[in-house]
């Protein structure tokens, strides 16, 4: 019989040992392992109530600090939650969601249709809009053929596959485009709210090669004046801006990878914003009287995936085994000891409008015995080997260890954890070279961005997708739902193919984390959102800093 007081003994002594590892002075890796919105209303904004003029509002510089370097701003290329943020601040896309992800509104694009048999969108498009100075362009004016360059472009080479149904766009007019699909998809449009889909100047894309990546140009609020890897981007106001004059005089997103480092830096007043608290840090600035702190449900899931092509885990047996030998609940509880997420069942978080909370109770429960039992029924009754990727993110890391000590105890598997910066971690999870590997999901309410990005068969080798999941059931749900229109029959496929993913235990889902902010009370008017996407201004938002 497996001694459990023991056991959680050994995972009290692990977690707080590396929470005191957290709060060293060493700097650790990059942790950029995030990539919505219920119904709710949003948070309370920062700010106060008292009357401020018009004019008043201009001017000031606010510092945002993210939890991991951005490696690269072209749209292209980027593969983080922290790279999207930037990228968002810079560049527009055609259509956007609302602040309060209820619906998708008009962006670049004034208005669209779809035809009958929802393969062609026609955009019409402002005439008012106008790219940031650059190298090889002076601020022209942004028409037709920019969209097509840009979306095409995005098509063709997007690290994460992002506007992979796009077939082609013609241009009808300079202001007016058509967007051909290989097939009808009820999520394009969803699909060209992301960064990675903004709209950018082709002589800035081929003037500046592989280094356009450094020196980002687009229709945004703000501009690039100095991007400083592993440091900060310095951002400054777009005066030409077609929206409305932000506010703000510039934008800076500081690097602050250490947590308690990054806490200490707004209490100091050295940041406005502190992003992704999490741990001791979320209690630190909720008992500081001179800072706020904001919240809000995450459409997010932290999840370890398990190799399905190679090694003992393409066993389904095997996987079981392990997901039994984790006492999922206390896990959570250790990893996140200040309320900072919910226990976690499935590959969508429950505010997305496909969850389906009837298939909670099919999740393996905590059984050591049952476990072994099946360990051994797959032919492994003296344990094995396996290593573990995963970004060195205090919560990741807390995970992957208190995980290591139920596999060792329960099933005698040693698993090794392997850390890497962002950029070795997303190449060797979308290789599929990764025996398990650990991150986290966030994006919009659609099931699209959750299930077809990280369960179908066409996803194999992006990071959505590495450890090779394929199920042509799961794939014929998946492109089925793209198919139609209704909301409610999509939902109803797609909980058809969740049943099926989860059945086949293919990955450990463990937290749905939420979104926590630190703020300078000098913040005003910032508008918390549950895809953890920053927006400073649009023409929803306008952020200012009180003087």
């Amino acid at each position: 019989m497996i001694n459990k007081r023991k056991l959680l003994a050994i995972l009290l002594v692990i977690v707080l040992s590396v929470t005191m590892l957290a709060g060293c002075g060493s700097k650790p890796a990059e942790n950029p392992d995030d990539g919505g919105k219920d119904n709710e209303a949003p948070a309370e904004e920062p700010g106060s109530n008292e009357p401020v003029s018009e004019e008043d509002k201009f001017g000031g510089v606010m510092t945002v600090a993210l939890s991991s370097s951005p490696k690269n701003l072209d749209p292209v290329k980027y593969t983080g939650v922290y790279e999207g943020n930037v990228i968002s601040s810079i560049a527009d896309t055609l259509v956007k969601y609302k602040q309060d992800l209820s619906e998708i509104v008009p962006s670049l694009a004034t208005e669209w249709t779809t035809s009958d048999d929802g393969k062609v969108y026609t955009f019409k498009l402002r005439d008012d809009v106008y790219f940031q100075k650059g190298e090889y362009q002076d601020g022209r004016q942004m028409t037709a053929a920019d969209v097509k360059y840009a979306l095409e472009r995005s098509a063709t080479e997007s690290a994460m596959n992002r506007l992979g149904m796009l077939d082609h766009v013609e241009i009808v007019n300079d202001f007016e485009v058509k967007c051909y699909l290989k097939e009808p998809n009820s999520a394009f449009l969803t699909v060209l709210t992301d960064a990675g889909n903004v709209i950018v100047p082709q002589e800035e894309v081929e003037g500046w090669g592989d280094s356009f990546g450094s020196h980002l140009v687009g229709t945004g609020p703000f501009s690039i004046k100095e991007f400083k890897k592993d440091q900060e981007v310095v951002l400054e106001r777009n005066e030409n801006y077609w929206a409305t004059k932000p506010y703000l005089e510039g934008l800076v997103y500081k690097i602050i990878t250490d947590p308690n480092q990054m806490t200490n830096a707004l209490r100091t007043g050295e940041i406005d914003i502190a992003t992704d608290l999490g741990g001791e840090s979320v209690k630190i600035v909720k008992d500081d009287a001179k800072l706020t702190i904001q919240e809000v449900p995450g459409l997010h899931v932290a999840y370890l995936y398990m190799n399905l092509m190679n090694g003992p885990t393409a066993d389904i047996k095997v996987r079981e085994a392990i997901i039994k030998a984790i006492d999922i609940e206390e896990m959570v509880k250790g990893i996140y000891q200040y309320d900072e997420a919910q226990r976690a069942y499935l590959p969508l978080p429950p505010g997305s409008w496909g969850y389906d909370e009837t298939l909670e109770d099919s999740i393996p429960t905590y059984d050591p015995e049952k476990a072994k039992e099946l360990l051994t029924e797959a032919g492994y009754p003296d344990g094995f080997s396996l290593e573990v990727y995963v970004s060195n993110k205090p919560a990741r890391v807390k995970m992957c260890t208190i995980i290591q000590a139920y596999l060792k105890q329960n099933l005698n598997i040693d698993l090794e954890i392997k850390t890497a910066e962002w950029g070795t971690f997303s190449e060797v999870a979308s290789s599929g070279e990764a025996d398990m590997y650990g991150m986290s999901w966030t994006w919009y309410p659609d099931p699209f961005f959750f299930l077809n990005k990280m369960f179908h068969s066409s996803e194999i080798g992006a990071l959505g997708n590495g450890q090779g999941f394929n199920n042509p059931d799961v794939d014929k749900l998946l492109d089925e739902a793209l198919v139609i229109s209704d909301t409610e029959q999509r939902a109803e496929l797609y909980k058809q193919a969740l049943k099926l993913i989860t059945e086949n235990y293919s990955r450990i889902n463990y937290s749905n984390e939420k979104v926590i902010y630190g703020f300078n009370p000098e913040v005003q008017d910032f508008v918390m959102r549950a895809d953890n996407k920053i927006v400073v201004c649009s023409p929803e938002v306008n952020v200012w800093m009180k003087h």
